[in-house]
């Protein structure tokens, strides 16, 4: 991990206790302790065994899709994949980090790196994909919950629902239309000429009609996987749900059990929508203050509300910083230096 790395890990950190810190402002310490005393731990084990489950999911998805490239790489190796994926995607504007941090974290474990780059690639086009699906079906339940609560979100929700769309479309554009999208691109990157010298943009156009040949290369092997492909879109699926449905357990270890269990994880698949379109780390500020807004109908008792946004982002965010950072001091088993 470098320097800089570890000042954005510590300044995120930061970050974050100013905000818990705000936010407690106008909560009595004496009802926070009372609803932290009074939690039902049974429910709150449930929701960080979501979380691990959600992780677990992923790494057996790895394994699968290693298992018949590579005998060596081990389950231990496929653990650490996403676990690195977590620490870096929480430092990094819009997650942009947890791709290079995971076809790294295969390469030191003795992945081919061609090998790793095309199992990220489908591992990813697949995530996103089942991201999409999840929306379409929690936007016909809880959008209107949305647009009565607050209109701002409900473009926010929009807003990220057409970057994911955007992306898993362009994504099939390169697998199924390589030629119209190299030329797209070069016709979106004209204005780097603008701000660049013309041995600088032939550099930049170079390399991403390399990045676009070997994606298009990579996907052509995918479409033989049919069978698999089907297998880790429902592991996938699966491992989602269990990610949306640590709210609902939250709220249950508060006490809160009148709730619709649809409607709280659907609520949640929209915030993480609206997660994804803040550029700050982990969408710290806009993750906080989107739970609580959606949530503040559900959780009436200002302490609780605060309490349970604590309890989510700590799960859903931190623990998974952590642990990647636990995961980084741990070396593979099949170690492999990669070079710089």
């Amino acid at each position: 991990m470098s320097r800089r790395n570890k000042l954005v890990l510590v300044l995120m950190l930061l970050v974050g206790m100013g905000i818990f810190a705000y936010s407690l402002r106008k909560v009595k310490l004496a009802s926070l302790v009372h609803d932290f005393q009074t939690l039902h731990w049974g429910w709150l084990l449930v929701a960080l065994i979501c979380i691990i489950v959600y992780i677990l999911i992923e790494a057996l998805i790895v394994k699968l899709f290693m298992a018949d490239r590579d005998t060596e790489f081990t389950f231990r190796d496929a653990v650490r994949v996403p676990l690195v994926e977590q620490l870096f995607n929480g430092i990094t504007p819009f997650s942009t980090g947890g791709q290079p941090a995971q076809l790294i974290a295969m390469m030191q474990s003795g992945v081919d790196a061609g090998q790793a780059s095309s199992v990220l690639l489908m591992k990813f086009v697949i995530f996103q994909s089942m991201i999409v699906v999840n929306f379409l079906i929690s936007l016909v339940i809880g959008f209107h919950f949305i647009a009565e609560k607050l209109q701002a979100l409900s473009l926010l929700v929009i807003l990220g629902f057409v970057f994911h769309l955007a992306v898993v479309i362009g994504l099939l554009m390169i697998m199924y239309w390589n030629s119209m999208t190299k030329r797209l691109v070069n016709l979106f990157i004209i204005p780097v000429k603008w701000f660049r010298s013309e041995d600088k943009f032939n550099s930049v156009k170079v390399n991403l009609d390399a990045k676009i040949d070997s994606f298009y290369r990579e996907s052509l092997k995918m479409k033989h996987e049919g069978f698999k492909l089907v297998k880790v879109a429902v592991m996938t699926l699966v491992q989602l749900i269990f990610y949306y449905l640590i709210p609902y357990f939250i709220m249950l270890s508060l006490g809160i059990s009148h709730v619709n269990v649809i409607m709280v994880t659907s609520l949640h698949v929209l915030i993480v929508m609206i997660i994804s379109l803040f550029p700050i780390p982990g969408g710290s500020g806009g993750a906080e203050y989107s739970f609580t807004v959606l949530f503040s109908s559900f959780i009436t008792v200002n302490s609780k509300l605060i309490l349970a946004m604590l309890l989510w982002r700590i799960l859903t965010y931190y623990f998974g910083m952590f642990a990647g950072m636990f995961a980084l001091a741990i070396e593979p088993k099949r170690k492999h230096k990669i070079s710089d």
